[in-house]
């Protein structure tokens, strides 16, 4: 168990310590893995930057991830879309929420710095747990579209399911705890706050100045 998502970026990045020397991009997805990406960026001596995707919940289970939208787009679609026989219209109305979402907050983010292109480089995307791994998927999907010649998954904890889905996309996948009873992300910290979205800010500002 790590006790904190800073300690588990701690560790992480002692993992992805081979990569050091290509100068990886570390993208974290916000907003839990924001700080962590911060941290990994600081101990690798690279640059690192916020990852917007969102995922899509089931119907009338917010917390439940059934598939995930990029900033592109593209609609990572799990298995349980069509075991659920979840509507096709409703994919599409969260979807487009979704994405004027992460527009708003890439316009808040690129007022404090631009965004960096990941394009002809390795990247590391971090985030704090995989579940359905639905929004890593999505994340992963549209790195590749933009052109970067590496992807490495990156989290501390994830179930069987999510690690080897990530597997099938990224060209690395370094997790740290796997449990053979996954539950939720949360099982792996003692200590689990929502990131919020001044904490991201505040981070950018510092990577600004």
């Amino acid at each position: 168990m790590f006790k904190d998502r800073i300690q588990a970026a701690q560790q992480l990045a002692q993992a992805l310590t081979h990569l050091k020397a290509s100068r990886p991009l570390v993208l974290g997805i916000a907003r839990g893995a924001v700080p962590m990406a911060a941290e990994i960026a600081r101990l690798l001596d690279t640059d690192w930057d916020v990852l917007l995707a969102k995922k899509i919940s089931a119907p009338g289970n917010p917390e439940f991830a059934v598939a995930a939208v990029d900033e592109s787009g593209w609609v990572y679609r799990s298995d349980l879309v069509a075991q659920l026989d979840i509507d096709e219209s409703y994919l599409e109305q969260e979807k487009t929420r979704q994405l004027e979402v992460m527009r708003q907050r890439r316009v808040q983010y690129e007022a404090i710095t631009p965004h960096l292109d990941p394009d002809h480089r390795t990247v590391i995307v971090v985030d704090d747990g995989l579940a359905t791994g639905a929004t890593m998927l999505a994340a992963l999907h549209g790195l590749k579209q933009q052109g970067a010649v590496q992807i490495i998954c990156a989290a501390p904890i994830g179930s069987q399911a999510s690690v080897l889905a990530a597997k099938q996309v990224a060209d690395e996948v370094v997790c740290l705890l796997i449990p053979d009873a996954f539950a939720s992300v949360s099982q792996g910290y003692e200590q689990f706050e929502q990131v919020t979205d001044d904490e991201i800010l505040e981070l950018l500002r510092q990577k600004a100045t």
